[in-house]
């Protein structure tokens, strides 16, 4: 029997003198008006670290080496298919944060991991809550 394959995506935690950054989605058609942590899909070939640096250097403009990541957990979740999604944290970056891709996040903002904004993605949000780790979370099912 074939299976077909799960979506895998990873979050990308950047902290700055104890507040969290996090994108607000715009345009995608998906969770619009939401933040979230910088990440994507983990491409073919790809690394769920290499994923993480280049989706905050796409995203962000922000330089991270795969030896500053560190894992915190993982989320298997039930959205409009059967997804699996990385969290790690990025210890030490490198740069300013800066929407370099507006078709996607049209707002950056820093806050308190206890002053979330509302309209936070509930799995983001939950993940969050999870802590340092390492984690795993099933949602949805």
């Amino acid at each position: 029997m074939r299976h077909a394959g799960i979506p895998t995506g990873v979050h990308v935690l950047c902290e700055r003198e104890g507040l969290l950054l996090l994108m607000r989605r715009a345009g995608t058609g998906f969770f619009d008006g939401m933040y979230s942590l910088p990440g994507g899909h983990v491409e073919a070939d790809e690394s769920v670290l290499s994923a993480a640096q280049r989706e905050v250097r796409e995203e962000l403009g922000l330089r991270v080496e795969e030896r500053d990541l560190a894992w915190m957990g993982v989320v298997h979740r039930r959205s409009d298919t059967n997804r699996i999604d990385f969290f790690v944290r990025a210890r030490r970056f490198e740069g300013e944060p800066a929407i370099l891709e507006p078709d996607k996040c049209d707002r950056l903002a820093w806050h308190a991991p206890g002053a979330l904004p509302e309209a936070t993605i509930d799995y983001v949000r939950k993940a969050l809550a999870a802590g340092e780790g390492p984690w795993m979370l099933e949602l949805g099912w």
